[in-house]
């Protein structure tokens, strides 16, 4: 599993409508309105790096607003989050 944190500014009449489509995605796990440089900061986990440049070029491209992202490649977790056990029933 590769993660990787993308920063976006958005037209800021467009946050909620944009947050809503990125929660939307699959290999989006989270997506956080924040404060400071960037409006949204979303969580993505992917197969393989090729997954997520896909996901990036090319489907975040037809979401109207979006005006700029910053892509990351997490290395190294340093927490134990699992997603998985918080959302099974």
């Amino acid at each position: 599993m590769v993660t990787f944190i993308i920063l976006f500014n958005v037209k800021k009449n467009k946050i909620t409508e944009i947050a809503e489509q990125l929660a939307e995605i699959t290999e989006i796990s989270e997506v956080y309105s924040v404060t400071g440089i960037y409006d949204l900061v979303a969580i993505v986990r992917t197969k393989t790096n090729d997954d997520v440049a896909e996901l990036v070029t090319n489907r975040l491209g037809t979401i109207k607003g979006i005006k700029q992202t910053d892509t990351m490649l997490a290395f190294k977790a340093y927490s134990q989050h699992d997603l998985e056990s918080m959302f099974s029933i």
